[in-house]
């Protein structure tokens, strides 16, 4: 006879300000197996834990029953819990009576109530028929490899190569350095740029346990967390080489490969310049002097008089204008790169300080400048420099004589503006790196709307992404600037160090499996399985589950034609037992 403990969280008004906790545990007391129902004021805190593990212990327990707020929240707060005092942690379940309850039912007590004693019995059921489990054991790999050589790239792999493990860093260019290689310097600290790259790609291509591979991208990966098999292809430049150097004896694709295993990958792809030629209304690729910021830190990172690319003569007045294709999801791009309103209040600086006498305009929507000193930077440009902001978009840009005509409106005075600039500056949004998509196929990671690489949450786990053991660095993520990029590129890099302090790894045991009488190796598990969790063993001659690739998504439960395949504790008599109780 099953002796299941109730424990009923009122989730401080959150859920007992709707629900009526005390009739749902005098209603589950009824329920047979259910040694003990009771309620507590906040059942995830240690005191509301303690009362778990006591009553565990005390009442002889053999199943736990969590009426509270989402798993995804605290069940493994539960589960370390009851295994801390004795009981198998698979044998304790959440049944969520917050999202699913009392937020959506405030407005009928009486009924929200009712709902959360049938969501509680369904979960009793479950857990009556739940087998105690263990969690699974599976070897690391103790290499990561790191794609793209920019500074979030550089970064990642020096934070784990100074820990003690190995690491290959793949960059598709030639050179290392990303974006920041083609800065003049950064804002706050004009001349910071330049040196500390210098000394990163020092590091890194000096670095012992280090190896660096340029004009090389990642071809193809499979495998899992902690234990990847990669392979990366490399093009070389007159004839195609091998990673020794030496020229292939037979006539090879494009790519000579290589194959390694990693346990832990981290993407530091970056990002590519908004392409000008997109930006019709502006000019841009039509008209000479009409150029982008990134441009511009070419002509500021000479250190010599700034030129403009027409005729070559020093610009006296320069027009700055933000947000160019950026925050306009019919024209352009819909969000905000982050970075663009100081890289424009350092440009103009820059620029005053370099041309004396010069004027720089810059047309704003608004003014985005939130970081320790970037207001105050900013405020600098307009105060001591002389650069005049202008509240308003551009409405027309078009060539006159030897100038470029700006159109606009000061929206703060209502009253149009007209300037002949002889060299305009357009702060261009950042896009994904070429190729992203198709990375993050071979990866089996996610990308967002936009096209960057999409994080496991945005708040709680923002280095991840939504495949184990692939973490995200830099402008990969979306738009950053450097400081961001750096603290992210070593926030992934431990999360790797995280899982390599490990002898080996973990697994939730909570994956399919195969009742092998029932198996008649169709082939259809394998075909469905969307984490190619799955195959047909070469010699058994039955489908095989592999644990670690396994999220429990139950699609292969589904196509099984012979319901040959299962998911532990998810078993039909479960659910039956489940929709049993309520009818």
């Amino acid at each position: 006879m099953s002796k299941i403990g109730v424990f009923i969280c009122h989730c401080g008004h959150n859920i007992a300000g709707t629900v009526d906790v005390e009739a749902v545990a005098e209603a589950l007391r009824r329920v047979p197996g259910v040694a003990l129902a009771t309620t507590y004021k906040y059942c995830c805190s240690e005191p509301g834990q303690k009362l778990i593990r006591d009553s565990i212990q005390e009442q002889g327990l053999d199943g736990v029953v969590v009426a509270a707020c989402s798993p995804a929240m605290h069940e493994t707060t539960f589960r370390r819990a009851v295994a801390s005092a004795g009981l198998n942690p698979y044998l304790c379940e959440c049944a969520n009576i917050r999202e699913l309850c009392s937020w959506v039912h405030q407005g009928d007590p009486e009924q929200a109530t009712a709902k959360a004693i049938a969501i509680v019995q369904t979960i009793v059921e479950k857990v009556k028929r739940d087998e105690p489990l263990e969690m699974l054991k599976l070897p690391i790999t103790r290499r990561a490899l790191v794609i793209g050589g920019g500074i979030a790239g550089l970064q990642t792999a020096l934070d784990i190569a100074d820990a003690g493990y190995p690491v290959l860093l793949v960059e598709r260019s030639q050179r290392l350095g990303g974006k920041m290689a083609e800065l003049s310097g950064t804002y706050l600290n004009f001349e910071a740029a330049s040196d500390l790259l210098a000394q990163k790609i020092e590091a890194v291509t000096h670095h012992p346990r280090i190896e660096v591979l340029t004009e090389a991208e990642v071809v193809e990966v499979s495998g899992y967390v902690g234990n990847f098999n990669v392979r990366v292809g490399r093009l070389g430049t007159d004839k195609l080489v091998n990673w020794e150097g030496q020229a292939p004896s037979t006539n090879l694709p494009m790519y000579q490969s290589t194959e390694l295993a990693v346990g832990a990958i981290v993407v530091a792809t970056g990002y590519d310049r908004y392409p000008l030629s997109a930006l019709p209304e502006y000019g841009a690729g039509q008209i000479a002097d009409v150029i982008d910021t990134l441009a511009f830190e070419g002509m500021l990172a000479t250190g010599g008089e700034i030129r403009r690319p027409s005729d070559g003569k020093v610009p006296r007045e320069v027009v700055f204008v933000q947000c160019a294709g950026s925050r306009d999801p019919e024209h352009g791009v819909p969000y905000c790169s982050k970075i663009c309103c100081m890289v424009v209040a350092k440009q103009a600086t820059m620029y005053a300080r370099r041309v004396a006498g010069g004027q720089a305009y810059v047309f704003y929507m608004d003014i985005r400048s939130a970081g320790r000193g970037y207001e105050e930077y900013v405020d600098e440009a307009m105060q001591k420099h002389g650069v005049l902001y202008v509240r308003g978009k551009v409405s027309r840009l078009f060539p006159a004589d030897s100038k470029v005509m700006v159109w606009g409106v000061d929206t703060l005075s209502g009253r149009p503006i007209e300037v002949a600039a002889d060299l305009v500056v357009l702060a261009t949004p950042m896009v994904p790196s070429a190729g992203t998509a198709e990375l993050a196929q071979r990866l089996r990671a996610a990308t967002d709307a936009d096209g960057f690489f999409a994080e496991a949450h945005p708040k709680l786990r923002p280095v991840e992404s939504l495949t184990a053991g692939i973490y995200l660095a830099g402008a990969a993520q979306g738009p950053k600037d450097i400081p961001e990029a750096i603290a992210q590129a070593s926030g992934a890099a431990a999360k790797v160090l995280s899982l390599f302090s490990h002898e080996e790894m973990t697994q939730d045991p909570l994956v399919a499996y195969v009742i092998e009488e029932l198996c008649s190796a169709c082939g259809t598990c394998v075909e469905v399985c969307p984490y190619q969790a799955r195959s047909i063993h070469p010699v058994r001659n039955v489908a095989i589950v592999n644990a670690a690739l396994c999220q429990n998504c139950g699609a292969c439960v589904v196509a099984c034609p012979n319901k040959a395949s299962q998911v532990f504790n998810w078993k039909p008599e479960q659910f039956l037992a489940m929709v049993d109780a309520i009818f």
